[in-house]
């Protein structure tokens, strides 16, 4: 397997405490203890953490609207993430910035990114920079199959291709774009057959599966950080909740959900996988699944024991400042 013990315990660490994050979210918003829109990353969870757990902190990560995945495997700290979505000025953002848009430079986190897409062509600039600086950092941007029919997508990887850039394209292809199923806006099957038109490598991983991902997106990382450029990973996923809390998913088959959610969960996956190896014991599962919630009900009274941003602030941290 490659791995040793503590390792795949901090592996599933960061897998269980995205899954309780987003668990914990679920039923904060259910209650209307936090406003706004929420999209879950559950059930993705292997993809996140099988790419971030192969980066440096110096590399760089660009997100989607469904970020809080990405951020807890890049590392940033997840009681600042969970202030800053009760909006309070201990927050990632100091509470100006919400679900779609936690960042930490510090972690390599570019930021979460409300628009469709949006994050490829920061990330395809970062990637850019580094060439052009002759540092041997990575980026990488995740997005969702719905992405893969913006423009961005195709202009980004088009110009990565051609200046052989240090990127990795990850697309999360959950099987729908908000409320559609992919097969009837892509018109192949496999996204990572888009790749050829661009001249650029391609690979399918099982986005439920933890070594799958981790070994294909090493694969990818280690040429991009060579220098022999870019590659498209297709991971093959399924998301548990519906695209936002709240959504009942009436256009999604039950008997296939249930199939997924049930038979194909990433934990389950990776813990059977790490016990049958002999290399952890299922009691150190346990134990971890303890810690993670109490750092999460430890994160929740601290969110809302925490101040909101002063009026005074308004108007720092904005890119633009009308004075007319």
């Amino acid at each position: 397997m490659g791995f040793t013990g503590p390792e795949l315990a901090e592996i599933y660490r960061r897998m269980r405490t995205i899954r309780s994050f987003e668990e914990k979210l679920h039923e904060l918003v259910s209650a209307g203890k936090i406003g706004g829109f929420m999209h879950l990353y559950a059930g993705q969870e292997a993809i996140a953490v099988g790419v971030c757990a192969q980066l440096a902190e110096a590399d760089i990560v660009g997100s989607t609207h469904r970020g809080h995945g990405h951020c807890v495997a890049k590392g940033v700290d997840v009681k600042a993430m969970m202030a800053e979505l009760f909006g309070r000025s201990t927050g990632t953002n100091r509470g100006k910035g919400g679900s779609m848009h936690i960042a930490d430079i510090d972690k390599g986190m570019l930021g979460a990114n409300g628009i469709v897409g949006g994050g490829i062509p920061l990330v395809t600039g970062a990637a850019l920079t580094a060439q052009v600086l002759g540092r041997e950092n990575v980026a990488v941007s995740f997005f969702g199959d719905g992405a893969t029919n913006q423009g961005q997508f195709h202009e980004s990887l088009t110009m990565a291709a051609n200046w052989e850039l240090p990127v990795v394209y990850v697309c999360e292809n959950n099987g729908f774009g908000e409320f559609t199923p992919t097969e009837f806006v892509v018109p192949v099957k496999d996204i990572a057959d888009r790749a050829s038109s661009y001249g650029m490598r391609a690979v399918i991983a099982d986005g439920m599966d933890f070594f799958d991902v981790y070994e294909k997106a090493g694969e990818a990382i280690a040429l991009a950080r060579k220098g022999e450029g870019p590659t498209l990973l297709e991971c093959k996923t399924y998301r548990f909740y519906g695209h936002y809390v709240g959504d009942q998913t009436p256009y999604r088959n039950k008997e296939e959900a249930e199939e997924w959610i049930q038979n194909r969960d990433p934990l389950d996956i990776f813990e059977t996988k790490a016990s049958e190896a002999g290399v952890v014991e299922p009691d150190e599962f346990r134990r971890i699944d303890g810690e993670v919630a109490a750092l999460l009900n430890e994160a929740v009274e601290e969110a809302e024991a925490a101040p909101l941003p002063s009026i005074a602030e308004v108007l720092t941290d904005v890119y633009v400042r009308y004075e007319g």
